[in-house]
């Protein structure tokens, strides 16, 4: 396989008329300066690696556009997503989660980190196949021609020293070793099965899921199979006060001293931390997913982005709740949101906030091979138009600025990942008409609660 691209972003800066060679899976070259070969597939605008979108919660799609009216916070939010959760079994799961996959194909997203943890039947009860849930989201990524790591999540208590209740019956396995039984059979079948788009992630929800001794357990587990942990942490400044109120310290702290922070570590949201927090984040090289458009939609707050990256926290990109999917506009924000809290202008250059969406989203998710654009990664392709409305007027010394502050998933044009074509002149070919198949997948969950 052989492409051609007018521009292509390599890491420290944008070349042009890159010949991109790939033999499967990987690339075996990445040549600048070179005249396009009559075989070779031409790709003009701006390429770059796959994104990574290290944060998803696939089923709050549902509540896009539908959770707007009116006033209210996280917490009101909240009670909306339970009750669509309240509603999936496997197999609604699966139709809803291949059609938001194939949203985020079409936005150049080449892996998805799945924060996973609606596990049971409603009441809490498992089904015949404990992990039917999580095997629904990674046959959904197969089927729309992602990569995926399942995060599967430790959700024990519906808040510190409270029980679980209503819907939070379905997240819950009574406690860690439950947890990490039901984890380590879906962690064996995956190593049997032919599932190369896949890998597998174990999260601790949060400190208010999860109590201090659990927390150390799923640490502990994660710690020996060497595999990325992800952690809501400070999303609310309530989570704040009920951990110091129960531990008598933040939650940053309760995680360190829980062995839970460390470079497989990676810290989502981050929204509400102190300079202690920030610091030992960063000095135990804990990585950092912040979510710009779901923390403003929520209206979560602005979390000390700049201060966690000055402090060795490496920076990665998530859509979370989906209000948008766009790591674009994940990537933009970061920068915005920070000129708003400074009013200064130019915290990150276009290549870093690339970066944060590319091989750090990557990496985040134990794909340490893939989001960059050189021999041996994976072949990930991902390339904007650079002549629609939002995009016409660039120079190529400007590509990768415009690509971050002014193109939208809308100009996304081409989508390679492991080496297969999946959007072609943005549409994508495995799911033909993807908006029809989230249409579908939506009415379904919705339809008796439908507002014309």
């Amino acid at each position: 396989m052989r492409w051609h691209a007018e521009l292509a972003w390599l890491g420290d800066g944008v070349a042009a008329d890159v010949l991109i060679e790939a033999e499967g899976e990987r690339f075996t070259a990445v040549v600048p300066g070179v005249a396009a070969p009559p075989d070779a597939e031409r790709l003009p605008g701006l390429t770059l690696p796959g994104l990574a979108n290290a944060h998803s919660h696939a089923f709050h799609r549902v509540l896009r556009g539908r959770s707007h009216a009116g006033r209210g916070d996280f917490w009101t939010w909240r009670e909306q997503m339970y009750a669509v959760a309240d509603r999936l079994d496997p197999a609604s799961y699966r139709r809803l989660a291949r059609a938001v996959y194939a949203e985020m194909a079409l936005a150049g997203i080449s892996v998805v980190g799945e924060f996973h943890y609606l596990h049971h039947r409603p009441g809490g009860a498992p089904y015949d196949d404990p992990n039917a849930m999580g095997r629904a989201l990674i046959d959904a990524a197969a089927d729309a021609g992602i990569r995926i790591t399942l995060l599967d999540a430790c959700y024990l208590t519906g808040g510190i020293r409270r029980p679980l209740q209503g819907t939070q019956l379905r997240f819950g396995d009574g406690t860690a070793g439950n947890w990490q039984r039901r984890v380590e059979a879906l962690r064996e079948t995956l190593g049997k099965d032919a599932h190369p788009h896949a890998r597998l992630g174990a999260a601790v929800h949060s400190v208010r899921a999860v109590p201090r001794e659990q927390i150390q357990a799923v640490a502990a587990w994660a710690a020996e199979h060497r595999l990325p942990l992800h952690v809501h942490l400070s999303e609310q400044p309530a989570e704040n006060r009920a951990c110091r109120e129960a531990y008598g310290m933040s939650p940053t702290r309760l995680l360190a001293e829980s062995g839970a922070l460390g470079p497989l570590t990676v810290a989502v949201h981050a929204t509400h931390l102190d300079e202690t927090d920030i610091a030992l984040l960063g000095a135990t090289m804990t990585g950092v997913c912040l979510c710009p458009t779901t923390e403003r939609d929520l209206a979560d707050g602005i979390g000390p982005a700049r201060a966690l990256a000055d402090a060795g926290a490496e920076l990665c990109l998530g859509s979370d709740q989906h209000a948008v999917i766009d790591l674009l506009e994940e990537a933009r924000a970061l920068e915005l949101h920070e000129r708003l809290r400074t009013r200064r202008r130019g915290h990150w250059s276009a290549g870093a906030l690339l970066a944060a969406a590319t091989w750090n989203g990557h990496a985040a998710l134990g794909w340490p091979e893939a989001g960059r654009l050189e021999p041996g990664a994976y072949a990930d392709l991902v390339t904007i138009a650079l002549d629609t409305v939002r995009t016409a007027g660039c120079t190529p010394g400007h590509a990768a600025e415009t690509a971050v502050f002014a193109a939208t998933a809308a100009d996304i044009r081409h989508v390679v990942i492991s080496g297969r074509t999946v959007v072609s002149d943005g549409r994508h070919l495995l799911i033909p008409d993807a908006p029809a198949a989230l249409q579908a997948a939506i009415t379904d969950l919705t339809a008796p609660d439908s507002r014309t």
